[in-house]
């Protein structure tokens, strides 16, 4: 009897799953958040040796290896920093086309971060400033902000 394997050729398959997860996002996520559920309220984290603002807010600073523990409440404005316009629909997009990721410093930050611009896609460019819009019911998610507007 042959080994029929080494008679047939392997194939694969391409193909996608999709896997339902959830996870916990931290005490300093959680301010985060909960500050934007119930507050709006951007808060940052200040490094207490080298003194970055991050945003959103986290525990450790990645360039000093310290906790961070000051929070620093942010104004909901700030600059375009880097932007793509999505003109394609895909699941896992939070919004439907077309709209902008972009890459927002917010005033007293000194890293940007990324979320959504709905409006004026033709007048988007680096360094104009803009404004967080809320939504109206928020959740304690990142999309509690809806989008950043031109200011």
């Amino acid at each position: 009897m042959s080994d029929w394997r080494k008679d047939v050729e392997p194939l694969t398959l391409k193909g996608q799953i999709a896997i339902p997860y959830t996870w916990h996002v931290g005490d300093v996520g959680s301010r985060f958040l909960a500050a934007l559920r119930d507050e709006k309220k951007i808060l940052g984290s200040r490094c207490p040796e080298c003194g970055k603002v991050f945003v959103p807010a986290r525990k450790n600073c990645g360039a000093c290896f310290v906790d961070i523990s000051e929070w620093v409440e942010l104004k909901p404005e700030g600059v375009i920093e880097a932007y793509t316009i999505v003109h394609y629909s895909h699941p896992i997009q939070p919004v439907k086309p077309p709209f902008a990721y972009a890459l927002i410093k917010l005033d007293g930050a000194d890293v940007g971060f990324l979320h959504l611009i709905k409006k004026d896609l033709d007048k988007l460019k680096n360094g104009l400033r803009v404004k967080a819009e809320f939504s109206g019911e928020r959740t304690g998610k990142i999309l509690d902000i809806d989008s950043f507007e031109l200011v």
